[in-house]
């Protein structure tokens, strides 16, 4: 089993037609998820190509409206890859097209078109992974998002993320170990976004198939402390994790937009206080991440 994503999820792509969409639609289609529709307004009628697994040509229609494809298709799950002054209302098509996944990429969304999404988000069934992330992915099953595939390994843990380039570090340090994952999500280090930590580790929770969960944190906010106190709670697995930032001055923006120690509080050495506390194993650096995990299977 796995979380939210698998063999039989059917995706639509939003901004299949642009070039990050056309790319990294291709790369989930060669991976054997099923895009089996695109969406781009103006360009309905014309169709997406691109090589699925054993190079046997995959075509996708493209439509005009969100809900158009979701009729047509059975899509259940959106990727959007539109430029961020117009990600928000991507987000709510996709919901008002029924939609019970989004997940959107897109960078640089404006705080206050995250906070109106959020606020008619609220009381819906659709989850929202992102924005600002690389995605998630079921290995062996399906890709949504920028993962790179073939570092990942079929198995039983779950990661999860603040950070893309973070998730794919412990995932590659995991595999190498022979630790296979269950499924991976980039939840994106936006300060406004959708799915967070404790909802991620609540999905863990209960999958009997997770054995235990590698979680990467960052400065800024109070995700982690949030997570921990979840952890401490309700958590019946075990929980490695990392926390990224120790050595940035308060103050400074560093990298995501959500990444700021702001009124002394979000420090990197609160973190991992509160993590610890919960029993979270945290790893002192990037490098030691897979095996902090191992040490506690």
């Amino acid at each position: 089993m796995a979380i939210l994503v698998g063999k039989d999820t059917r995706v639509v792509v939003q901004g299949i037609t642009g070039s990050a969409g056309k790319f990294h639609a291709a790369q989930c289609i060669a991976y054997g998820t099923q895009i089996v529709a695109g969406c781009t307004p103006g360009r309905g009628g014309e169709t997406f190509s691109a090589p699925g697994p054993g190079d046997k040509p995959v075509n996708v229609p493209v439509f005009d409206t969100v809900t158009e494809a979701v009729k047509q298709t059975g899509a259940t799950v959106s990727c959007i890859f539109v430029p961020a002054l117009g990600a928000a209302d991507a987000i709510l098509e996709a919901a008002d097209a029924g939609c019970d996944l989004v997940v959107c990429i897109t960078e640089g969304i404006p705080v206050m078109d995250m906070i109106r999404t959020r606020r008619a988000l609220a009381g819906r069934k659709t989850r929202l992974i992102g924005p600002n992330c690389p995605g998630i992915i079921t290995p062996g099953a399906c890709k949504i998002g920028i993962m790179p595939g073939h570092i990942h390994k079929v198995g039983k843990i779950g990661v999860v993320s603040r950070s893309g380039t973070l998730t794919y570090e412990a995932v590659g340090q995991l595999t190498a170990l022979g630790l296979g994952q269950s499924t991976c999500i980039g939840i994106g280090g936006d300060p406004v976004g959708g799915l967070d930590f404790v909802d991620v580790l609540s999905l863990f929770n209960d999958d009997p198939d997770t054995y235990a969960v590698m979680m990467m944190g960052e400065i800024g906010g109070n995700a982690e402390e949030r997570a921990a106190d979840y952890i401490k709670t309700r958590m019946k697995k075990p929980v490695a994790g990392f926390i990224a930032g120790t050595t940035a001055p308060p103050g400074k923006r560093m990298g995501h937009a959500g990444a700021i120690i702001s009124g002394g509080k979000g420090t990197a050495a609160d973190k991992i206080a509160a993590l610890e506390a919960a029993g979270v194993k945290v790893a002192p650096t990037p490098s030691e991440m897979g095996v902090t995990l191992k040490s506690m299977l």
